[in-house]
């Protein structure tokens, strides 16, 4: 059985994962397929893959904190709507079927993979540049929809949380910290929620915990050479790899 080499399969998976996710984000576009080919239900691999993001971002928002670039305040008032998102999205994800959830990830593979790929990078500003209240409104909105979307799939979130912290003049050092803060959070309530309705495998998930803990860590270091848009491009191709055989394959 392939669960039988878990552990050899999910550490190594989850450190690549960890360091892709922290750096920039779609580290769950491997995990979860993975959880998925070692034999759990997508729903389950789903709430699986939430142990590991937990664990993943305490370790990178302690991190950020020793190098003190974590706006603590703004990663706080962005989880507060994400959160109020996610316990949405969760909700979505534990009522539809394992078929059709499997048949939405492989599109959001493709679609928030492709957009990372051909988006611009964005300019660097001034912090807090929008401050206006409409732009406040508009970053509260925002983050409500980036938490229903992190409630359902997770995958992918980290991307446009990075586009939101750059909206308001965060660089990418400084946007990546916020980002591991609010995710943090409203995972917490997620895998809260996908854990009450058994949709767990705890086993599974501290194993790939462990190896995104180690990742992230050497995330944080990276994040400060901001020299990772090469890693978009291979992550962008592993990840169409990995939609094309699940979608084929499961």
């Amino acid at each position: 059985m392939i669960g039988d080499y878990a552990l050899l399969i999910l550490f190594p998976v989850g450190l690549v994962a960890g360091v892709i996710n922290v750096v920039a984000g779609g580290g769950s576009f491997l995990t979860l397929p993975i959880l998925i080919f070692l034999g759990l239900p997508p729903t389950v691999a789903n709430g699986t893959n939430r142990v590991g993001i937990v664990i993943q971002n305490l370790g990178a928002v302690w991190g950020f904190q020793r190098h003190k670039v974590l706006e603590w305040r703004l990663a706080l008032w962005t989880a507060i709507p994400a959160t109020m998102g996610a316990a949405l999205g969760t909700w979505g994800a534990l009522e539809v079927g394992d078929d059709t959830f499997r048949r939405i990830l492989v599109f959001l593979m493709i679609v928030i993979s492709l957009w990372t790929l051909l988006k611009p990078s964005a300019k660097e500003t001034s912090l807090h540049k929008n401050d206006s209240m409409s732009s406040v409104i508009g970053l509260t909105l925002g983050f409500f929809m980036v938490g229903i979307y992190g409630g359902f799939v997770q995958a992918g979130v980290g991307f446009l949380i990075l586009t939101a912290t750059s909206f308001v003049g965060l660089d990418l050092v400084k946007g990546n910290a916020v980002k591991v803060g609010c995710v943090l959070v409203f995972t917490i309530l997620s895998l809260s929620i996908f854990a009450s309705k058994g949709m767990v495998n705890w086993t599974l998930g501290l194993i790939l915990g462990a190896g995104t803990f180690v990742g992230g860590q050497i995330g944080v270091r990276l994040t400060t050479l901001k020299g990772h848009r090469w890693v978009r491009k291979v992550v962008t191709v592993t990840i169409i790899l990995f939609a094309i055989i699940l979608w084929f394959g499961v």
